[in-house]
């Protein structure tokens, strides 16, 4: 039924936005960007985000957008295929300027860390043993 998710994510800063999440790899699709969003693929076409300008993010929902710094709605999870994906994203995302909150956390099956992107956004990436 469903076959593409597509997260909206109010930003201060577009072009600021844009180059943090370029520095992770991430490409955007510019048919559907513009001045007050820029449309960024995650996974080939399947998981996508709208990065809005926080005023037109507020235009579309009529609600005061949250300050993601001091409370926070939804962690973003993605998975990745190793252990070495996700501390490849993690090295990326700090080198952007994000925050890393904690250590990696090791349970065998499962490795993830987490970052908090510079507005604030909590991302999860997570690696899953096959047999798990």
């Amino acid at each position: 039924m469903h076959k593409q998710i597509i997260l909206n994510l109010p930003v201060k800063d577009l072009d600021t936005s844009k180059a943090f999440f370029s520095a992770l790899g991430f490409t955007f699709n510019p048919r559907f960007s513009g001045e007050n969003a820029a449309f960024m693929n995650i996974v080939d076409g399947s998981i996508e985000a709208m990065l809005t300008t926080e005023p037109f993010f507020q235009s579309l929902t009529g609600k005061p957008v949250a300050n993601a710094r001091q409370a926070n709605e939804v962690v973003i999870c993605l998975s990745c295929e190793s252990r070495a994906e996700v501390d490849s994203l993690i090295a990326k995302a700090a080198a952007a300027g994000a925050r890393i909150p904690h250590p990696p956390e090791d349970h065998g099956y499962m490795y993830d860390q987490g970052f908090e992107d510079i507005d604030g956004h909590l991302w999860n990436l997570v690696w899953t043993a096959p047999q798990a």
